[in-house]
């Protein structure tokens, strides 16, 4: 469906309806990952995919499925239930996005949707546990999954940051559209 400007039709907008509204940018295609071989889980796959670094997977696969098995051990609890709500306790239920409103930025808090939501958890977690020292990555990165299962850690002290942010512009929350 095109939508004419007021130019006339050579300004014509290709727009796609999205529940009674139209759109300008077309919807991005989500993509499907397949599941590792070893837990069968599209969860443990992506996480492996944001591990690898210059396309070295096996590499990835080895220290992801390591990490799994040291926090299995030490949770006590299955690997994929313990990444779960590991990921589940370090993503955020609020973020702040900027917001350029008569001449100043406003700080605007957000709700999380849910893929996001895994994905900031991924990430921090992956960002804490590569910022630690002197240890292999296997080993930070069990500990960090732990901690994050335990609501401790630096990936659960930056979605507290986060959440502190948010709160503290909670006043711009009407700006939000």
């Amino acid at each position: 469906m095109t939508i004419e400007g007021a130019a006339g039709a050579s300004t014509a907008l290709k727009c796609q309806r999205v529940n009674g509204q139209f759109m300008r940018k077309p919807l991005k295609k989500k993509n499907i990952v397949e599941p590792d071989f070893k837990y069968s889980s599209p969860l443990v796959a992506v996480f492996i995919n944001k591990i690898m670094k210059e396309g070295k997977k096996s590499i990835a696969e080895k220290i992801v499925y390591h990490a799994l098995e040291r926090a299995e051990k030490e949770l006590g609890k299955p690997a994929l239930e313990a990444l779960d709500t590991a990921l589940n306790n370090a993503g955020p239920q609020l973020e702040l996005k900027s917001r350029r409103i008569g001449g100043a930025n406003y700080q605007i808090p957000y709700e999380v949707k849910g893929e996001r939501k895994l994905a900031l958890g991924m990430r921090w977690i992956i960002d804490a546990a590569r910022s630690g020292k002197g240890k292999p990555m296997e080993e930070k990165l069990a500990q960090e999954i732990v901690n994050a299962f335990n609501n401790t850690g630096t990936a659960i002290k930056k979605k507290m940051d986060t959440h502190k942010m948010a709160e503290a512009n909670k006043a711009f929350a009407h700006f939000a559209w």
